[in-house]
């Protein structure tokens, strides 16, 4: 089978770590292009993994009929037209989440995904982490029974910087996203109604920026179960990411990660080390998964297990625990789509 030809447009954070699995962990690819509006970040990129090519503009991405699919991992107010202008040219796409902060412009990228009939897949990378995967696994196979109680748990170590938090779409969609997104994948349910509570507890920039820091949401589910989310903003004893599951006939738990599963018993206390400190630490596996899916749906006609639906579905669980929060009452999915 030949390489696969991508481009990558966006040369941050998260487009270097799909570059560097892409490249040292996946194979059968040949990254061809590189674009970032700023340019020496993706000459910076392209230099450390010796790809030749770099653009400002991600134009020459598009244009090129060698490139067989693209990475969106640029700022999230231009995801919706870069998958709408890929989609026409052709391209399969991977693109980061969410897909855009306007159900409308939502829609009408996966409108034109459909119509081009290509490959598209949403980075909810989480859904690839061996311990929430084997849960959810474990429900469809009836292992606890009926579902009746989810609980999740999701914080940072560190509040983000005001500027970001400026254009990150908010807390909900920025952060909790990719919990609304577990929480439709856990149980294979989807929600019917939301609701919200906020609290700016850590920093006060961030409640400047018009953001909260903290949350906690409850859904409820076409089936009756329940879900629980809380987030913080700051968890001083690193990323912490838990997730429980309670059925009829028993309970799956998974907890948080860390260096080492030794623990220190003496006369005095019990202690084990501290939760992996960052998101790139803990979710290292679960990215390569992803991306290692994408590959493969390209190349062998596959459909991704990630769709443009449950991009769509998780950001309008964001949108209606924005506006539970803000007028302080149970919304109905309904309202929102």
């Amino acid at each position: 089978m030949k390489n696969l030809k991508l481009g990558v447009i966006g040369a941050g954070r998260i487009g270097r770590v799909h570059v560097q699995n892409l490249l040292t962990r996946i194979g059968g690819v040949e990254i061809t292009r590189i674009s970032d509006c700023r340019i020496d970040q993706a000459r910076s990129l392209a230099k450390d993994y010796h790809i030749k090519n770099v653009s400002e503009g991600y134009g020459e991405i598009l244009n090129d009929p060698a490139i067989d699919a693209i990475l969106i991992c640029s700022s999230t107010d231009t995801h919706s037209q870069i998958t709408i202008e890929a989609a026409q040219a052709g391209k399969h796409i991977f693109c980061e989440k969410p897909i855009d902060l306007s159900l409308e412009k939502i829609d009408s990228a996966l409108k034109a995904v459909q119509k081009s009939q290509i490959k598209f897949q949403v980075g909810f990378n989480r859904r690839f982490d061996p311990n929430f995967k084997k849960i959810g696994e474990s429900v469809r196979r009836e292992l606890i029974g009926l579902p009746h109680l989810v609980r999740i748990t999701s914080r940072d170590p560190s509040p983000p910087p005001a500027e970001y938090v400026k254009v990150s779409g908010g807390i909900f969609m920025d952060m909790t996203i990719h919990d609304f997104d577990m929480a439709r994948y856990i149980i294979n349910d989807e929600v019917t109604e939301v609701f919200a509570a906020t609290g700016n507890l850590i920093d006060p920039k961030i409640k400047e920026a018009g953001d909260v820091d903290t949350a906690m949401v409850t859904l409820k589910y076409k089936s009756g179960a329940l879900c629980c989310i809380d987030n913080s903003r700051k968890a001083t004893y690193g990323y912490d990411q838990r997730l429980e599951v309670f059925g009829t006939k028993g309970c799956l738990v998974a907890s948080n990660n860390t260096a080492t599963n030794t623990e220190l018993w003496s006369a005095e206390s019990q202690s084990k080390d501290l939760p992996l400190h960052f998101f790139l630490e803990r979710y290292t596996e679960s990215f390569v998964a992803e991306m290692r899916e994408f590959i493969e749906c390209v190349q062998t006609n596959k459909t991704p297990s990630v769709s443009g639906h449950d991009g769509r579905q998780a950001a309008v669980l964001a949108m209606a625990a924005k506006k539970s929060a803000l007028e302080n009452r149970p919304v109905k999915l309904t309202e929102i789509l």
